[in-house]
Parts: structure tokens; sequence; C-alpha cells
């Protein structure tokens, strides 16, 4: 896992790994996935060391073949068009579709995860983006992020959020109104669970940065830390521990999710009255 990480590999080194780590997990040689995939075991070689670029196909024929949904074709797309920087990228299209469990902590927004288009939209003109288009990638990205919690085997998400991102104008009245019924749907699967966190709670833990942390099945646990536009991703075992003992602390101070729901509704009726 910790090579998957480095922050020098290019976007093709990345899929060429991923690549390379189904293909031992699947028992298969070179050879043997060239010839399932219709390339030669060269070309699945130089892929592999990120010599060689994929196309479209071979990514899709990937997921296909390995039924890892949309993963290969994600790191296809950010070889050419990248929808982030380099830091989130290796989160997003590596560490977070293999997770079995997700925590998250977010003090100011809703998670991208749980997030409807039109905040997305908003939250990301209120950004970097530079222009119309730039903002639309960046949404259709999270948008399709969300699908890992569709999956036929979806990881388990525990999303925290501060009271105050109910309250928070983002986009106008409709669009919180939206939000929060999105919000209270998404937290009625099974594999979803949200709470809300106290403004006046007296634990400081969780007032430096947002943070999610992801369980797999196959590495060791890895972290994702973004504070004012920058970002971390780390597998260190005392930076996860860390992390995870501040999630501990504020997870304490959190709502039941019955009263959290009740909290959504609550905040949901008060900006109905303002449509």
């Amino acid at each position: 896992m910790g090579n998957d990480l480095d922050p020098r590999l290019t976007p093709a080194q990345r899929f060429g790994r991923e690549l390379g780590r189904a293909r031992r997990e699947a028992g298969l040689s070179q050879a043997r996935l060239g010839s399932h995939l219709g390339v030669s075991s060269s070309f699945i070689g130089h892929i592999e060391t990120g010599n060689r670029r994929p196309g479209t196909k071979l990514a899709t024929d990937c997921d296909r073949f390995f039924k890892t949904d949309d993963l290969f074709t994600h790191l296809c797309r950010n070889i050419t068009a990248p929808t982030g920087p380099a830091w989130f990228l290796r989160w997003s299209d590596e560490i977070e579709p293999r997770a079995r469990v997700l925590r998250s902590w977010d003090p100011l927004l809703v998670s991208g995860l749980l997030q409807t288009e039109n905040y997305a939209r908003a939250v990301v003109r209120g950004g970097l983006a530079s222009s119309e288009e730039e903002v639309e990638d960046q949404v259709g990205a999270r948008m399709r992020r969300q699908l890992i919690l569709k999956k036929d085997s979806p990881p388990v998400l525990w999303a925290l959020l501060d009271e105050w991102v109910l309250r928070r104008l983002v986009g106008g009245p409709e669009v919180m109104c939206e939000q929060l019924d999105h919000l209270m749907t998404i937290a009625g699967r099974q594999n979803v669970t949200v709470q809300i966190v106290p403004h006046d709670t007296s634990c400081t833990s969780g007032l430096m940065s947002g943070f999610v942390l992801a369980q797999l099945a196959d590495a060791p646990t890895a972290v994702s830390v973004e504070s004012a536009g920058e970002g971390e991703v780390s597998a260190e075992h005392k930076l996860v521990g860390v992390v995870w003992d501040r999630y501990d602390k504020i997870r304490a101070e959190a709502h039941r999710p019955g009263q959290s729901l009740e909290m959504i509704k609550e905040a949901r009726d008060q900006w109905k009255q303002q449509t």
C-alpha cells in the first residue's frame, strides 16, 4: 500500500500498479491476462510499469473482468483529464473504492459522498474552479465517487457532521432543502449512519480539519486529512492512530442517529420556510 500512495507516481503508473495487483490476486500471468483482454503479454507488462498509457476500452475491459466497478475507468480518466489534486486522486480512485468501512468527520460542509449535485455545484463554484466547464467536471467526478455507495457490497459509512453544517447556507434555501432531504434518505440505508455533533460541545478535537478514515480488507487503514484546500493521504501507523483517536472523541460527543435525523428534519423545515 505504501508504494501506491507514493506522490511521485504518475496516473499511468498508478493504473499499472492497480492492474498488477489485481492480476496477481487473480493468480494470472501477464500472458493469461493478455489473452483474456485481447492484448499481448508485453503490452500488459508495459502498462503495469507505466510505460504505456491504457485506452478507455482496456480500462472498461479490466473493470468488467476483475469486477471492480469503475476503478480502472477512473484511473484511466485521470491519465488524460485529472479532476483534482494528486493527493486527492490517490484517495478517490485508489483507496476509497476499495474501502470496507469509511469514517468521516466534516466540520464545515456535508461530506462529498453525501452531497447532492446542486449542493456540490455551489461548493465547487465557491472554490478554485476557474470556469463553468471545470465546475461541471469536478461536480461530475464527485457524483461518480458516490457510486461506491450503490455497489452490490457497498462500504459501511459512518459520517459525523457538525451541527452548523445544517445551518450554513450553501447555494440557497432550495438547495439546502434538497440536500437535507437527501441526507435523511441516504441515512436510512443499512450501510450509512449519519450523526450530528452539537455546536456547543466542549470537544475541540475536530476543530482543526475534516478527515476520512478508510479500512481496507487487503491493506492497512489509510487516512485523508484536508485543511484549507490542502490535503494529505497516508497509511502511516502513527498518523492513522492520532486521527482515529480524534474521531472517537468527536463521535463520543455526537447525538444518536435517531436524534440526529430529527435535527436534520428540523433544519430542513426551517430552510423550507425561506423558499
